[in-house]
């Protein structure tokens, strides 16, 4: 990547030195979020066997019990809900929900966006002007209004959820990759196989897709951690993920009402949020240092 953000353009003989240097060692950002990231992702799916309690299971008489606590159910390692149910079952369970949610979207997201991005970049004239035009008008759109008049017609559910949380990230894949490419498409190595007959789609596929994978999983691993915050909002509106399903979001949003009388039912859930976040803020540093030298300490 030059000095603006953007990947600098290399062809494909020049592509073969780059695993060397992503033989270094990961840098200390780049552990820590990993091993934040990996003990969510661990949890998540092995919830069924790590869930010491049915998730949505309901104790009415165990209600409200603060953590360490012990019911006819059994213990409670951080306390009940409302509803008595155990709160450290539906916040491992809420991992896998936050994680598979956050994940599709951003891998829908990217898809469409570097596709748009790409298919613009290369061919410019009306197509360009097109999809840069519906880039600059959601950009203007607010995204909360976006969300509510889909789910108001559409519905709630996890697919539609999904789809709203994509729409509110392709752009700046879309943004990203047509300003990469708007300059590799006019590259030596480009003309060249122009030159030998070669037709856009074998160019774009070799030798321009190739040089934006790097600043694509750079934006990936940033827009996860949004992806899960954006969810928990959601879920926290009653436009996301709906009762029982627990969800960091809709468990944080069912708490609100108990913060006096019983903390615990918002606040772990959003130490669970806060520290998934952190972990991939971490490992989105930690990533974008390893694969572009310039953004290393000392470089």
């Amino acid at each position: 990547m030059d000095s603006s953000g953007q990947a600098v353009p290399v062809s494909p003989a020049e592509m073969t030195t780059r695993p060397r240097s992503a033989r270094r060692s990961l840098n200390g950002q780049l552990t820590f979020g990993l091993i934040l990231v990996g003990l969510v992702v661990l949890s998540a799916l092995l919830a069924g066997s790590l869930a010491p309690h049915d998730p949505i299971r309901q104790d009415l008489v165990g209600r409200l019990r603060p953590p360490n606590s012990a019911t006819r159910t059994g213990h409670h390692l951080l306390g009940t809900d409302q509803m008595g149910r155990d709160l450290t079952s539906r916040i491992i369970f809420g991992a896998r929900i936050s994680l598979v949610v956050a994940g599709s979207a951003v891998l829908l997201s990217a898809v469409v966006g570097v596709l748009s991005g790409l298919l613009s970049g290369y061919y410019r004239g009306r197509l360009d002007m097109l999809v840069m035009g519906v880039v600059d008008l959601q950009l203007a759109f607010p995204f909360v209004l976006l969300a509510i008049s889909i789910i108001a017609v559409v519905g709630t559910s996890l697919t539609t959820l999904i789809v709203v949380l994509a729409l509110s990230g392709w752009v700046i894949y879309a943004r990203t990759v047509r300003g990469i490419v708007l300059s590799l498409r006019e590259k030596e190595f480009v003309e060249a196989e122009r030159a030998l007959g070669a037709n856009d789609l074998r160019i774009m596929a070799r030798h321009v897709l190739p040089n934006v994978i790097s600043s694509t999983l750079v934006i990936a691993s940033v827009e996860i951690s949004k992806m899960i915050l954006l969810e928990g909002t959601m879920s926290f509106l009653g436009m996301g993920v709906q009762p029982p399903t627990p969800s960091w979001g809709n468990m944080i949003g069912e708490g609100r009402d108990y913060v006096t009388m019983a903390w615990w039912i918002a606040f772990f859930p959003g130490l669970a949020m806060m520290l998934t976040v952190l972990g991939v803020n971490f490992f989105a540093d930690g990533l974008r240092d390893h694969l572009d030298p310039q953004h290393r300490p000392g470089a």
